[in-house]
């Protein structure tokens, strides 16, 4: 029996089941259908072999030197939310008038959605060139984690180059020095890896906790002091809606769209064959305007539009600034387009009237609107959600913030990082014998961006029964929630790790990893890191054992033959290599 079929991933399906019950009862229900591999051509029998396979330990592993899996079952989760995601999504089409009956995806689908961007960035090719240069390779003690003198472990946050000067002058570093931290701390959310100079490293642990405390506090710099307990500071659950006020005497609520459902044809399916008519996509006529930056609101706007939703985005005059970022794609930076390809764009100022003006008349025609906006800043500009709801009661407004409202009403910046260390997620995804610290993989980014648009689907579905919209409050730290992980940070031994070979990497299977004496007879027979990661596997398999290669060059991924159905490769029109949409619909 193959493996994908031997233990169902329990995880992803606990928390598609989760997210289903909070989502609006009455949706018509569809079947779901979710394994490990879905269409990537290889034998994944576990979340571990997918972190493998996929591009996780890789990417995750950068900054301490090589490839290193996440200790909890992150890929699962992610895949969990696609599935609810799909199902509530082909609910609505079925509410629509579409005859959708099954969705399918799978942990891999889930893994590969998460490095996007990183796989963007390694096969980005220059307009009539060839690949832009990939990101920096793996570097130990890339981490940004601080260590103080009293032995205190911290987190810093700012977006503010000035702010960052002025509180390493705090700690008696030149600003020339402190000048070149700048552009690797804030590369690291494109590169995964953060190899400050030394010098300030040894300023900071040569001062006490209170002292970067009250530096941080006096230059306007957020900090955060990392703990070992993995277990989340708070429980709030994914999302909030909160339902428009009833609908007026004599109002309509929204009918099915009156625009035609265009026919998709599923583009790298592992199952239907090519181009065979597949159903209509679920959101098809149905329309999303999102004002957002970075990535946790560009990818909920994203997955709607996988969905099949014309998505609209406002951009300040000129474009979006990350455009631009290195390494582009033709001429736009690829982790831009891994995000937003294919988005119409609308230009507008909102510091003034005419500009928020235009906001007002898009969300007077869309279905949902989507903001990550700072705390208040809707308020300030007069785009609340009290604000647009009165123009449009069955309009869906979603705020995808960093922190909800778990740290009050002056809470640190809302960045993937610090959401780590806030929900213990930086404690939990490494072993107890490695010190706290994120993951600089962003992995609440992306999980928050999902949750966001799973938020949206539900108030969807809410609103197919009752024809009214409402708020949907979400943050990074609701979706860090999610992940589950023991009460103590767990303990791996050797095997736990990936093993060098001679070309590379491998990580067992499960099997091998419940029979180490097995793996260490045939350790005795020759030095692992002498024969290839062919020849491992070759042996290991005569052994009965299984194990999987770990993929360390996303650019090698994307032209990986078992990864033919489940990414698309780059093209005249899109310069990067990018996973296909993670559901199948029939």
């Amino acid at each position: 029996m193959s493996p994908r079929t031997v233990v169902r991933p329990v995880v992803a399906a606990a928390v598609a089941d989760r997210l289903l019950r909070h989502t609006a009862p009455g949706v018509p229900q569809v079947r779901r259908t979710l394994d490990w591999a879905g269409p990537v051509g290889r034998e994944l029998p576990d979340e571990r072999a997918v972190q493998a396979a996929c591009g996780l330990m890789h990417i995750h592993g950068r900054a301490t030197g090589g490839p290193a899996p996440l200790a909890v079952d992150y890929a699962s989760v992610v895949a969990g939310v696609l599935a609810a995601q799909g199902a509530t999504a082909a609910g609505i089409g079925r509410a629509r008038g579409l005859d959708l009956r099954e969705v399918r995806t799978s942990v891999a689908q889930g893994a590969l959605l998460a490095v996007g961007q990183y796989l963007a960035a390694a096969t980005a090719r220059e307009a009539d060139g060839p690949p832009s240069t990939a990101g920096p390779e793996p570097c130990a003690g890339g981490l940004a984690t601080l260590e103080t003198a009293d032995g205190a472990r911290v987190e810093l946050e700012t977006l503010d180059p000035s702010a960052w000067r002025e509180f390493w002058a705090r700690l008696g570093v030149p600003p020339a020095l402190a000048g070149r931290g700048w552009l690797p701390f804030q590369q690291r959310f494109a590169t995964a890896v953060c190899p400050l100079p030394g010098e300030l490293r040894a300023a900071a642990r040569r001062r006490t906790l209170p002292d970067l405390r009250a530096a941080a506090y006096d230059t306007g710099v957020s900090l955060l002091t990392l703990g070992a307990d993995p277990a989340p500071a708070v429980h709030p659950e994914p999302w909030r809606l909160t339902p428009a006020p009833a609908v007026r005497p004599g109002h309509r609520p929204p009918a099915p769209a009156a625009t035609p459902i265009p026919r998709r044809r599923t583009s790298g399916s592992a199952h239907p064959a090519p181009d065979v008519p597949v159903p209509p996509l679920p959101l098809a006529g149905l329309r999303v305007v999102e004002s957002t930056r970075r990535v946790q609101g560009p990818l909920a706007g994203h997955v709607l539009g996988m969905l099949g939703a014309e998505v609209i985005r406002i951009e300040p005059p000129g474009g979006d600034p990350m455009r631009w970022l290195p390494p582009l794609a033709g001429d736009t930076s690829a982790r831009f387009t891994a995000l937003n390809a294919g988005k119409r764009v609308v230009e507008a100022d909102l510091t003034t009237a005419r500009g928020r003006e235009t906001v007002r008349a898009l969300a007077a025609e869309a279905d949902a609107f989507v903001h990550n906006w700072a705390p208040g800043k809707a308020a300030r500009l007069g785009l609340d959600a009290c604000d647009l709801l009165s123009d449009r009661p069955a309009l869906v407004y979603a705020w995808a913030s960093g922190f909800g409202d778990t740290l009050g009403g002056r809470p640190p910046l809302g960045t993937d990082y610090l959401a780590q260390v806030h929900s213990g997620l930086a404690a939990a995804v490494r072993p107890a014998d490695e010190p706290p610290a994120p993951s600089l993989m962003t992995l609440t980014d992306v999980l928050g961006g999902l949750v966001c648009a799973q938020g949206v689907l539900a108030a969807l579905a809410h609103r197919t029964r009752t024809g009214r919209g409402g708020r949907v409050d979400s943050s990074l730290v609701s979706a860090a929630a999610l992940i589950p992980r023991p009460a103590h940070r767990v303990r791996w031994t050797a095997l736990d790790r990936p093993v060098r070979t001679a070309d590379g990497h491998l990580y067992l299977g499960p099997k091998a990893r419940a029979h180490p004496e097995a793996v260490h007879r045939l350790l005795g027979r020759a030095e692992g890191s002498a024969l290839t990661t062919d020849e491992w596997t070759h042996r290991l398999a005569e052994a009965g054992l299984t194990a999987t290669p770990v993929h360390t060059d996303l650019a090698a991924l994307a032209d990986d033959p078992a990864f033919k159905a489940a990414v698309a490769p780059p093209d005249p029109l899109i310069g990067h290599a990018r996973p296909h949409a993670p559901w199948e619909f029939a």
